[in-house]
């Protein structure tokens, strides 16, 4: 069996990949790892009173992302 070469795959293609094989725990690992090297964004504290408003406007920001580039 061949070698799967994870770093070169985007992550879309390495997520996917794992989704058809999830059997393979080395995928698995590597997608983990690349997303804790990606930078977490925070949006707000939860004791920010403004909290609520920030999370929808963020959900909205998201789902107009994912329809453009759907489109």
């Amino acid at each position: 069996m061949s070698q799967v070469n994870y770093s070169a795959m985007s992550d879309a293609e390495l997520k996917q990949y794992f989704l058809c094989n999830r059997q393979d725990k080395a995928a698995f690992q590597a997608y983990l790892d690349r997303l804790n090297q990606q930078p977490h964004k925070i949006i707000a504290s939860p004791e920010d009173p403004n909290f609520d408003e920030k999370i929808q406007a963020a959900i909205r920001q998201k789902l107009e992302a994912a329809k453009i580039s759907s489109d």
